[in-house]
């Protein structure tokens, strides 16, 4: 590894973006006071190291925007104050190790943008600091576990861009922190479950582009209590029948998308 690195008295090791070129180095791991590794932005390419396990102090470690390739370690699964995890837009491969699941201090968990595969694993459930959890742009599969309804602090929740398939879990009605969830352009089916008009904090709901469907009420006549919301997109699946006039009294949205559907009845004044 090659470039310009910054060294500080609080055990940060930050490398300057586009400015690194090969392989994280193994002997980072001896690094045993690290508590910040920034090597985001950068061109890194090859695996990432398992002997990284060893920074147990590490609370923060970016590796997103590289070039990096292989599965992900499930070594990573014993930093146990590591509250950030970012390996977002890479070339990672694999399934998500179950590991990350023992991340107790967690806050933030973005693999977005990878090659990854397989299912999302209900471990994640266990994850109840974790306030971003950013899958997005995968190859996942599989249904969306019922465990991430335990992740009351979730404020993001982003799994769209995947192949995950089977119903939306009514269980995400309990995530009451919840402001932005994403679950557009999958293959989900069945009903939009009522439980999510339960969640009274959201700002964006996107479910666009699924095989979500429904008669007679389609769109849970409970969405309409969800008085924070100002994004509603629904467009792209199989909905039937009427839209609620319940949706008249979501006074703050500002964008409702409902195209592409088979809907039979709109809003009236």
């Amino acid at each position: 590894m090659k470039g310009s690195q910054t060294w500080s008295k609080r055990a940060t090791c930050r490398v300057n973006p586009a400015v690194v070129v090969g392989h994280i180095p193994p002997e980072l791991g001896a690094l045993r006071e690290l508590k910040v590794l920034y090597l985001n932005a950068n061109n890194l390419t090859g695996n990432i190291p398992p002997e990284l396990r060893d920074l147990r102090q590490l609370q923060r470690l970016w590796l997103s925007n590289n070039h990096l390739t292989g599965h992900i370690p499930p070594q990573l699964g014993q930093l146990g104050a590591l509250k950030v995890l970012n390996l977002s837009m890479n070339k990672l491969d694999g399934h998500i190790p179950r590991q990350l699941g023992d991340l107790g201090a967690l806050e933030t968990l973005n693999l977005g943008y990878n090659k990854l595969d397989g299912p999302i694993p209900p471990e994640l459930g266990k994850l109840t600091a974790l306030v971003q959890l950013r899958l997005w742009n995968n190859q996942l599969s599989g249904p969306i576990s019922s465990e991430l309804g335990k992740l009351t602090a979730l404020v993001i929740l982003d799994l769209s861009n995947n192949q995950l398939s089977g119903p939306i879990p009514s269980e995400l009605g309990h995530l009451s922190a919840l402001k932005q969830l994403y679950l557009y352009s999958n293959q989900l089916s069945g009903h939009i479950p009522r439980q999510l008009g339960d969640l009274g904090a959201l700002k964006t709901l996107d479910l666009s582009y699924n095989k979500l469907e429904g008669e007679l009420s389609p769109i849970p006549v409970e969405l309409g209590r969800l008085a924070v919301l100002e994004y509603l997109s629904l467009g792209g699946n199989e909905l039937t029948g009427r839209v609620p006039p319940e949706l008249g009294a979501l006074s703050e949205l500002r964008a409702l998308a409902l195209n592409n559907n088979k809907l039979t009845e709109a809003l009236k004044n």
